[in-house]
């Protein structure tokens, strides 16, 4: 390498940096600037609501009791690497939990052996409130609705309302970082193709759990090849780093611990909310065998096609970029062996683009151009549907998940019963978008495909475009 290719590549690189930073400034910016602007009224509603909400949700979780026994596993295996302990023969609470993450991970986790449960317990609850508005905010970007003023409103209403969700609320629960992974893996996502630093935040997130890795593939596969290496490198560096850390865990975990699944949990109970526990409890079998493999291996292919056909197409495709990244949310849920109800905190930003496009029903309704609203109906449906708890209701005790009543089946696997239906339904307005438009679409991580990387003021002497009801949160 030459001095002026190094001199180069430095300068590219600072300037990579300079970006980030300048985009985590921006963006506190732009929280600032949105306070500023959000409708008095709107906000204030939406604040109280929020809060009288989560006033509710104390009440409820003291009632119920909270165990946050996830988050007392990720102390324990702080606490092995602090103190030199073999990380993956601990058993902790009274389930004699294993630890079940990367050596990375279990690093992480270390500062948490030397806080006292009970402060935990808070920290880890109001943590996981301010990143529950952080995804609701995340989503929005994806999305790209409602408009920013009216997004603290949503925050807000995120936050408050959010908890109710059975994902969101056993997430907090049990003290789990789904959420944590979720804002990791949006806020790349709604990164700009051409930064190179894009793929980082993705990759520690598959260095903490594993299911987010098919991102990066779905990023490779739609052309944008350096996002996915970038993802695959940083998460291969936390495996160095593991390795130099904790040789020996990085030695069982990678060799062995990785590929039992049996250390997790049983793939048929009814908290596994994926293609393989729907079909071991239909087929009542503990071991799914070939005929989960094939199911599992149909969707994997089809949600990929699905997700990357998507981005490919996005020019006059309306909110092509969430539909893509949430078709490969979903596939990654549906296609893992094991998804824990916490797991579908993607609920959320689902539900965001359901909204949205219930908000542009209602503008076409109100116009006269229509009178049929299936989007604002899909939206109740899907809300209740995370809302209703339905796969505790059903007997699921013990091998009583294997003698479920056929007729009960549904409600014990209502998750990937709704992933499979947003497929379906991705699918379809990405086939009726292409026989409307055969010759349009996109080249990989062009402006057309990724709304992030398009200017947010307008060109000079460009008129400014007019905002329409849908804009707003109220629709």
């Amino acid at each position: 390498m030459t001095s002026l290719d190094w001199d180069t590549r430095k300068a590219g690189d600072e300037q990579d940096g300079r970006a980030t930073g300048s985009r985590v400034g921006s963006a506190a910016a732009a929280v600032r600037r949105a306070l500023r602007e959000a409708p008095r009224r709107e906000t204030l509603i939406a604040f109280w609501v929020g809060l009288g909400s989560l006033l509710t949700y104390a009440v409820v979780r003291h009632l119920v009791g909270v165990t946050m026994v996830d988050m007392v596993v990720y102390r324990a295996e702080g606490a092995a690497v602090a103190h030199g302990h073999d990380l993956y023969n601990l058993r902790v609470t009274e389930w004699n939990l294993p630890a079940t993450y990367p050596p990375f991970a279990a690093m992480l986790f270390t500062p948490t052996a030397w806080l006292p449960v009970g402060l935990l317990r808070i920290l880890v609850t109001s943590g996981n409130l301010v990143l529950l508005g952080a995804f609701a905010y995340l989503s929005a970007e994806l999305v790209g609705w409602p408009r920013r003023t009216m997004r603290p409103a949503l925050v807000f209403l995120a936050v408050g309302l959010g908890v109710w969700l059975e994902p969101v609320f056993t997430t907090l629960r049990y003290g789990q970082i789904n959420l944590l992974i979720g804002v990791l893996v949006l806020y790349d996502l709604t990164r700009p193709d051409h930064r190179r630093s894009k793929g980082v935040a993705l990759g520690l997130a598959a260095a903490i759990k594993l299911t987010p890795g098919l991102f990066a593939v779905y990023l490779l596969l739609s052309g944008r090849a350096r996002a996915a290496v970038t993802a695959g490198l940083t998460c291969l560096v936390t495996m160095i780093l593991g390795a130099l850390v904790l040789p020996g865990a990085s030695l069982s975990f990678w060799t062995k611990y990785v590929f039992d699944t049996s250390r997790v949990g049983k793939e048929f109970i009814v908290d596994n909310q994926s293609l393989r526990g729907l079909v071991e409890r239909a087929l009542r079998t503990p071991d799914g065998g070939t005929v989960a493999l094939l199911v599992t291996a149909v969707v994997g292919i089809a949600g990929l096609a699905i997700a990357i056909g998507i981005h490919r197409n996005a020019e006059g495709f309306p909110r092509a970029r969430a539909w893509s990244v949430l078709s490969c949310a979903v596939t990654a849920l549906l296609v893992s062996p094991i998804s824990w109800t916490h797991h579908w905190i993607w609920c959320v930003p689902m539900l965001i683009l359901l909204a949205a496009e219930a908000a542009q029903e209602r503008a076409r309704v109100r116009a006269g151009t229509t009178q049929r609203r299936p989007w604002r109906n899909t939206l109740i449906a899907t809300g209740v549907a995370f809302c209703s708890f339905s796969m505790w209701l059903v007997p699921h005790h013990g091998l009583t998940n294997l003698r479920i009543p056929y007729y009960l089946q549904p409600f014990a696997a209502i998750y990937p019963l709704i992933g499979l239906a947003f497929l379906a339904l991705a699918g379809e307005r990405l086939r009726r978008h292409l026989r409307r438009h055969p010759h349009r679409g996109s080249l990989p991580g062009s402006a057309a495909a990724d709304p992030a990387a398009r200017p947010s003021r307008p060109v000079p002497g460009q008129a400014r475009p007019r905002r329409t009801s849908h804009d707003t949160l109220a629709g």
